[in-house]
């Protein structure tokens, strides 16, 4: 519990990282502007898809009631839900892409500026652009794999619901460790399976991680700014915690 505790709380000890290094906040306010954006719009065109048709359909086919006006606030609030889902989803797809070479810069600075480890590159900015969003698609499959089979096992009766919710929540939680301490392990050019086991080589450390990334992301507008410090702090502790990169 110790240990979960630590990685839930680690990313607010690294907010005075961005007051020591300033060019951390520089970095992070082009990729800041695009997901706000990107989260923006598809937040825009699902609320009113969602929540429009909901409304619609019970206002057409049902009269105007008290148990009418409860279930139509059931359905938006579940249509909201469903809403942030969808936003969530969006964001790690497209955001994580679009952030990934600022992201690559910030997590760079930590690791030299705070862990004195300078690692060469050859690559010239563009390839370095190239190899950090193939890098991001590779999470990102990984991700789609897994979330479509436990969104479908929804529709199994009775316990699909329950079953989906857990293991969709537990994966999240490893996912987001991933995700945001992957940029020192995408630099080792290590391959993808050994950052499956580096990361699991220390549980309960990464799911405590894990589970405040994903609450953070799941926020809207919270999650555009508080990336930057995800990416930050996930390289931090990746190194502060020893997860072994041999």
């Amino acid at each position: 519990m110790n240990n979960f505790m630590h990685g839930f709380f680690y990313p607010f000890r690294c907010v005075k990282l961005f007051f020591r290094y300033p060019g951390l906040i520089l970095y992070s306010i082009v990729p800041m502007m695009i997901n706000l954006v990107i989260y923006g719009t598809i937040f825009f065109y699902a609320y009113n898809w969602l929540i429009g048709s909901s409304s619609d359909a019970v206002e057409k086919n049902l009269p105007d009631n008290l148990l009418v006006d409860f279930l139509n606030f059931f359905l938006k609030l579940f249509s909201f839900l469903l809403v942030l889902l969808i936003c969530y989803f969006g964001f790690v797809i497209f955001g994580g892409i679009v952030s990934a070479p600022f992201n690559e810069k910030m997590s760079k600075l930590i690791e030299e500026k705070e862990f004195g480890i300078v690692t060469e590159s050859k690559m010239s900015f563009f390839d370095e652009t190239y190899f950090s969003i193939k890098e991001e698609l590779k999470k990102i499959l990984f991700y789609v794999s897994i979330m479509i089979p436990l969104f479908l096992i929804n529709f199994i009766p009775m316990i699909g619901n329950t079953i989906s919710f857990v293991f969709g929540g537990l994966f999240s939680f490893f996912y987001n460790a991933l995700d945001y301490m992957d940029y020192p392990m995408t630099r080792s050019m290590t391959v993808f399976s050994e950052k499956l086991r580096i990361i699991s080589s220390k549980k309960t450390l990464a799911m405590g991680f894990g589970m405040i990334a994903f609450l953070l992301t799941f926020i809207p507008v919270i999650n555009v700014l508080i990336n930057p410090l995800l990416v930050v702090s996930g390289t931090s502790f990746f190194y502060k915690n020893k997860f072994n990169l041999s």
